[in-house]
């Protein structure tokens, strides 16, 4: 597999979970994102440490290390070979949930078939295990929300991030635009998966409530994921706005 085919399947799979997203006509199709946020979890095959390797060799280089003790993540910024997207690869810690919803949801991921677990594309092929049940769900939920999110979709990309020097129009105009297609905004700064730096403008936009079947049978609405704009503050600097995407204070080491 080649970076462009891994990039293919990760959007082809996140369209393929929004299309109302996928659908969107307010850019170039043609434009690449600002980043792509995935999220995974530090167990077995989709922990970070054994997804980084492949990463490296579609041409992916490792900058920067976050750690984020309030949300239970560490995070990976990957540099992309060219002026495509950057990833964000974000990484749930386990031993930060409760005794109980730590080992529910080992073992749902301890389900997942054999196949499943090997191969560069473990970001692309949703969820290797069974569907939980929503009562598994809803315990997940309340210990930490990407838990719940992790035992219903599996590790994938959550969200594009789109930069508006690179469509070229304003956060507010790209906002508006967006609000009139029924996607509600949120400039709440810890709505998505990270707390996002001060020196972006930015706006969260969830995904549209899908149907979800989950395993005892019960059919729910839920919303999962969406899409972000990010706007420099200053544009005089030339780091990209990806760079910029997470508080300062969360650096760590890059080992």
């Amino acid at each position: 597999m080649q970076r462009e085919e891994f990039v293919q399947q990760l959007w082809l799979d996140y369209v393929h979970q929004h299309p109302e997203l996928g659908g969107l006509r307010l850019w170039p199709r043609e434009l690449s994102p600002e980043y792509l946020a995935l999220l995974t979890l530090n167990h077995g095959p989709w922990a970070m440490e054994a997804l980084l390797p492949p990463l490296v060799r579609f041409g992916y280089r490792p900058v920067q290390r976050y750690a984020m003790a309030d949300r239970g993540l560490l995070a990976t910024l990957l540099a992309a070979p060219d002026d495509g997207a950057w990833l964000v690869l974000a990484e749930l810690q386990l031993g930060t949930l409760s005794r109980g919803p730590r080992e529910s949801l080992q073992q749902l991921v301890s389900k997942a078939s054999p196949a499943d677990c090997r191969g560069q594309n473990l970001l692309c092929r949703g969820r290797p295990w069974p569907m939980p049940t929503w009562t598994t769900y809803q315990t997940l939920a309340a210990a930490h929300p990407l838990a719940g999110w992790l035992a219903a979709m599996g590790p994938r990309l959550h969200h594009p991030g789109f930069d508006c020097s690179r469509i070229g129009q304003d956060i507010a105009h790209l906002d508006g635009a967006l609000t009139e297609s029924g996607m509600a905004g949120n400039a709440d700064r810890h709505h998505g998966i990270l707390p996002i730096s001060p020196l972006l403008d930015y706006r969260f936009f969830p995904s549209l409530p899908r149907r979800l079947v989950f395993a005892d049978g019960d059919e729910h609405r839920l919303t999962f994921g969406g899409l972000a704009l990010v706007q420099k503050q200053v544009s005089a600097n030339q780091e990209r706005a990806v760079e910029l995407l997470l508080p300062h204070h969360t650096r760590c080491e890059l080992t």
